[in-house]
């Protein structure tokens, strides 16, 4: 299994009946994977570099695709050549990838018009602002979201239709023989090219340099202008910073959704730089002062931690100002849960260790190895450390009890240390043979153990089992 991100589609590494390494996909929406089938195999034929579509299903509720590897541009930020390749083969994707496209198959609306952007401001609105518990005049924003729609709709570029990639960031790009593939196109469809370009450049957790935002932009349009001769590029540039708006207020309603409401540290970790993108941004638009002046209250307000929110004088609460005078008073909500998360992994060595995308790194990994194991014989083989005949097994011998002893005389302290210094997060990972027996077996002991002793959220993934679920209540 591979760990999603920001998608509920379902992705595993596999091998074909050849010995092919080859990447299977399992959707949720058959109209998002037929418009993502569609684009695959017409984007390919034009030779743009995207993964080959190996087979469908009937259903079209899944397929299979080229394995790509698993090194993301995210992991080489450092390295111009390749950003500057990447940018250049954006601008090929955006003009060459739009010929003789069919738009209607583009999920779920055909090209980026008014209702489609108002969809994502409200996602700002609704998904991240109003959860931050800061309180705003929904008129004065709604005004300021309309002067924005207006400017985004008469954008004039001087180019005939083009393909808006919609989620073109480095994630998004695998790097494969030191050349950029482009991944996770589904959600693609007509519009200007700026957006592109603004995701790119201004992705929160990528936070490059004004610099280097610059001539990347450079070569970008020189890109451009060799694809099209007839650009704009003074409109184009005029044009740019609204996008870099439009597109970091709808990042931060994804940030917003996927990490307060689906608890995803990665998420919650991009919130500070999407928040200063914001700011910085707004400095260069005079005509969105109320947008500027909620930018300047959530940083001057707020203090980001990995996996809430807190104001700057509180670790436990979350506060609710007004800004209608500078005397407002702050009226403390409920005090939370203690705010740290232990994320605890089972998982096969073989398939390697999970990677810790909290950014905090640390944490434990346990070899469950050492102790007798129930996979050698017939009849666990089919059952798992879940099943009361593999915990009986298990705790026979004394053995696991034993190695889990050690573990939480560790791991408690962690947490308690963890707790007083006001730490948001914590991983640690049991391995062995399968990821099916005795790492299973520890890592549901574990997470339950502290989750009963110290009331914190637990985080549980049995990855080799492809079981996610959290231990907070």
């Amino acid at each position: 299994m591979i760990k999603q991100q920001g998608s509920n589609r379902i992705y595993s590494r596999e091998t074909d009946p050849s010995g092919r390494s080859i990447i299977r996909v399992v959707g949720t929406n058959r109209d998002e994977n037929r418009a993502f089938i569609y684009m695959a195999r017409h984007f390919r034929a034009l030779g743009l570099p995207v993964p080959e579509l190996y087979s469908v299903s009937p259903d079209e509720m899944s397929y299979t695709q080229e394995d790509l590897g698993d090194t993301l541009l995210f992991d080489h930020l450092d390295d111009y050549t390749l950003l500057s390749r990447t940018i250049r083969a954006l601008a090929h994707m955006q003009v060459t990838g739009a010929r003789d496209f069919d738009w209607s198959v583009c999920f779920p609306v055909p090209a980026m018009d008014e209702r489609s952007i108002r969809w994502d401001l409200n996602y700002f609105k609704y998904c991240f602002l109003k959860l931050t518990g800061i309180e705003f005049s929904e008129p004065r924003l709604e005004d300021e979201f309309d002067r924005l729609v207006q400017r985004l709709t008469t954008n004039d570029q001087g180019l005939p239709p083009t393909f808006l990639y919609r989620d073109f960031q480095s994630r998004n790009v695998m790097i494969r023989d030191a050349q950029p593939w482009f991944i996770d196109f589904q959600g693609g469809r007509r519009g200007p090219t700026q957006y592109d370009v603004a995701s790119f450049l201004w992705q929160a957790r990528a936070n490059f340099a004004p610099e280097l935002r610059e001539r990347l932009i450079d070569e970008y349009l020189d890109e451009l202008r060799q694809l099209q001769p007839s650009l704009a590029e003074n409109a184009w540039r005029a044009a740019l910073p609204h996008f870099v708006l439009f597109r970091t207020l709808q990042v931060l309603g994804a940030y917003g959704f996927r990490g307060y409401h689906e608890r995803k540290p990665h998420f919650l970790q991009s919130i500070p730089n999407a928040l200063r993108n914001l700011r910085d941004i707004l400095t260069h638009l005079p005509e969105y002062p109320y947008l500027r002046e909620l930018s300047e209250i959530l940083l001057s307000t707020l203090t980001i931690q990995n996996t809430q929110i807190t104001p700057n004088t509180q670790n436990t609460q979350i506060t609710q100002i007004t800004h209608s005078s500078p005397s407002s008073p702050r009226i403390p909500r409920t005090p939370r849960t203690p705010s740290l998360v232990v994320t605890v992994y089972s998982f096969s060595f073989k398939k390697g260790i999970p990677a810790d995308d909290s950014g905090n790194g640390g944490g434990y990994v346990f070899d469950c190895r050492s102790t007798h194991n129930p996979g050698k014989y017939d009849e666990y083989k089919s059952l798992t450390g879940l099943d009361q005949p593999v915990i009986d097994f298990l705790e026979a011998d004394g053995e696991i009890l034993r190695f889990l002893e050690s573990v939480y005389q560790l791991v408690d302290h962690h947490v308690e240390r963890f707790l007083e210094r006001g730490f948001t997060h914590l991983q640690v990972a049991f391995g062995c043979t399968g990821g099916q027996h005795r790492s299973v077996y520890s890592a549901e002991h574990l997470a339950h153990h502290l989750h009963e002793k110290y009331g914190v959220r637990v985080h549980l993934i049995h990855r080799e089992r492809c079981i996610d679920k959290w231990l907070n209540e």
